[in-house]
């Protein structure tokens, strides 16, 4: 039994993307910021009191890419736990890390001096973007030559990125999302976050 707990406004998005390209049936609970996100049910899966979780089998798994690495490994049917190891743990770390944090600064207006570059994981979000620029101006996955979950990981935190201007629109990250924004289990998935937005829009 895989059961998720999202929001449609947050980064489970992501998870259902997963969830939708490995095939599986799963439940989904949907909940509410304020309320049930904080209630002592939620709090007992994710004492953080916020979303995505992942419950399969009565484990528990929270933060996205531990989340999407946990689904690759468990189903490797679907063929999305990369065929180089070492480059899907690297990028899928960058992710969470670096440009998770780089992106996230920079959104908030916090500077980071240049003589303390040292002390952000990240260095700077000059090079992180010029670190991951480099790596997609080649290659058309991060991890092989087909499409995994590390894909899926910086690709959606990419398409993010270009829709609200936190990521610059050059070719390479362009292209990138171009590669996977029409995947059928992407589009089934904003289908199904898209409907209970609307629904949370329109009752409440």
């Amino acid at each position: 039994m895989l059961k998720l707990y999202t929001h449609p406004m947050s980064r489970g998005r992501m998870v259902r993307w997963m969830l939708e390209e490995i095939g599986e049936s799963y439940e989904t609970d949907y909940l509410d910021y304020a309320t049930t996100m904080k209630a002592p049910a939620y709090l007992a899966i994710n004492p953080m009191g916020k979303v995505p979780a992942l419950v399969h089998d009565g484990r528990v798994v929270t933060e996205c890419p531990a989340i999407l690495t946990y689904l690759a490994e468990t189903f490797p049917q679907a063929g999305l736990r990369g065929d180089d190891r070492a480059a899907f743990l690297r990028w899928m770390f960058f992710g969470a890390g670096p440009l998770e944090y780089a992106i996230v600064n920079r959104a908030l207006g916090v500077d980071v001096p240049p003589a303390k570059a040292g002390f952000v994981g990240y260095g700077s979000y000059e090079r992180t973007i010029e670190t991951l620029h480099d790596a997609l101006a080649g290659p058309a996955f991060l991890a092989g030559d087909r499409f995994s979950a590390v894909d899926l990981y910086l690709g959606s935190q990419i398409g993010y990125g270009l829709q609200f201007g936190t990521i610059p629109a050059r070719p390479a990250f362009t292209s990138y999302w171009d590669r996977m924004k029409d995947r059928p289990a992407r589009l089934r998935a904003v289908a199904l976050d898209d409907a209970e937005l609307a629904r949370i829009k329109t009752h409440g």
